[in-house]
């Protein structure tokens, strides 16, 4: 078995940790903990507004943002990209100090404000390259329980930036606990 992307590119798993020897996902208790975590929170994040386009319209204007194909980071510390904004993200890392947040806390909050302050990539550059396969090939997987779960199915995104207040006004972006980001939209 090799390594899969579940509903968005970005986060990948290795085969034989998510599913059985029937192809059929494991219950989330049978997985380690840092894979259950990610496919918990790919269900809360899956078709939500891509982060850097919420950065530019806030939420008066969330129409206006593309859904995000991309996830990038941990979780409850990821960023969210569309095809727009992704090579966005692959510059700040590879090539303007971002990679420098890997694993930190301090992670999304810091491409935000390099995003914030008006950094892009340069035209043409280009993301990440990624191998296609059908994503109608893996089953449903397993639903978490809240109760059990919870603390990952939150996407409250103004919590978890942590701007300065006078940055977040600066911005001139509302971050108000509007933010969609369930599979329920």
């Amino acid at each position: 078995m090799g390594k899969v992307s579940i509903g968005m590119l970005g986060w990948r798993f290795d085969e034989e940790e998510l599913l059985d020897e029937n192809g059929e996902f494991r219950p989330l208790e049978e997985m380690p903990p840092g894979i259950r975590d990610r496919l918990i929170r790919l269900d809360v994040i899956y078709n939500a507004p891509c982060n850097a386009c919420w950065l530019i319209h806030g939420d008066e204007n969330i129409d206006e943002c593309n859904r995000s194909k991309y996830v990038y980071g941990e979780p409850l510390s990821e960023i969210i990209l569309c095809e727009e904004h992704e090579p966005d993200f692959v510059y700040w890392f590879r090539e303007d100090g971002g990679d420098a947040y890997r694993g930190t806390d301090e992670f999304e909050e810091s491409f935000y404000e390099w995003f914030l302050e008006g950094n892009r990539a340069p035209e043409g550059y280009e993301g990440m390259e990624y191998v296609s396969t059908d994503p109608d090939d893996l089953p449903e997987p397993p639903k978490a329980d809240p109760d059990e779960h919870g603390d990952l199915m939150g996407d409250d995104v103004a919590e978890r930036v942590g701007l300065s207040d006078e940055e977040i006004a600066a911005s001139g972006v509302d971050f108000g606990a509007e933010y969609p980001g369930s599979s329920e939209e």
